[in-house]
Formats: structure tokens, sequence, C-alpha cells
């Protein structure tokens, strides 16, 4: 978690930005997924073959394949062990309290809009900076890197190829 007085900057009030894996949640929701929906063994084996972003991406049409649907991620999801202090936090101390919370996650846009919705918390967030997803036309969840890192690095030694948070941290 990040606090930023943006007044300082120039801006108005107070900007949190908060991470979510093992932060606003308890666990790393990609591993969450693949555990709980029994797919751990091909996670293990594909970790060293691929970036962390395109692994989820063929975890999430390997889980399809097996007959997990939408909805079968959508309820795990829901099970992910969030602490009630956060919940708290996030409602009654900084929203509550009128700061800018954002998130900026490596993770992916449908499992925190789904945790988040879940525990009555997407309305307190202005943005949430992640990699995008989308359900295709065979209702499979793809997830697409932030940085498109195949046609260009951000050549950042810190963060993953696909999402570098120096740069886009950089407008607050």
């Amino acid at each position: 978690m990040a606090v930023v007085d943006s007044g300082a900057m120039g801006g108005a009030g107070v900007v949190i930005v908060f991470d979510f894996d093992k932060t606003i949640l308890e666990c790393d929701s990609d591993n969450w997924v693949v555990d709980e929906l029994g797919a751990n063994e091909l996670f293990t084996h594909l970790l060293p073959t691929l970036p962390r972003n395109s692994l989820m991406d063929r975890m999430m049409v390997e889980l399809h394949s097996r007959g997990k649907t939408i909805r079968d991620i959508e309820e795990c999801l829901k099970r992910a062990p969030i602490h009630p202090s956060i919940i708290s936090a996030v409602k009654s101390s900084a929203y509550s309290f009128g700061c800018d919370v954002r998130i900026l996650s490596d993770a992916n846009n449908f499992f925190i809009e789904t945790i988040l919705k879940h525990h009555g918390l997407l309305d307190c967030f202005s943005e949430i900076l992640t990699n995008p997803s989308y359900i295709d036309g065979e209702g499979r969840l793809r997830i697409l890197p932030y940085h498109d890192f195949s046609s260009s690095s951000h050549r950042c030694n810190i963060c993953p190829p696909n999402m570098c948070k120096v740069i886009i941290t950089l407008p607050i």
C-alpha cells in the first residue's frame, strides 16, 4: 500500500494505492484459483516456461477444457480469504474519509472485480490498474498483459514484463 498526498503534487487530497494479492486478499489470487480448481500440477509444470501472465491465460484455457465455467471461477474467487479488517479499513477509513483509493496489481480485472463486488468494495475504488481480461465467445476467461511485452519491453528490472508499476504510477 502507498499513500500519496497529491496536494503536494498539485492535486487535491490523499491517494491510497493498494496492491491486491497478499495485501487486500490474504493470498495470491492466481494460485488460489489454480489450487482450488485442481490444476496445480499443470501450473507448477508450466511455471518455469512462461511469463506469469501468459501462464494464467493458458491456465484459464485449460480449466475451460476441463469443464470449469466462468461461474465456477467466480464461486472460487468468492471463497478467497480476505481479512475483515481490510474490508473495514477500505470502507470506513480510507473511502469514507474522502481518500482517492486505487488498486495497482499484477492480477487481472476479472479476479479483482469479482472479489471486490462480493465483499461490497468495488465502488470504494476510483481506479483499478491491472491486467485486462475478457470472456471470449467460447465462454473462456482470457487474461492479457497490461503492457504488450511481446512487441516492446518496458526494460524495468524490478517489475514483471507484462506490467511496470513504476511507469503506471508516475502520473500520480
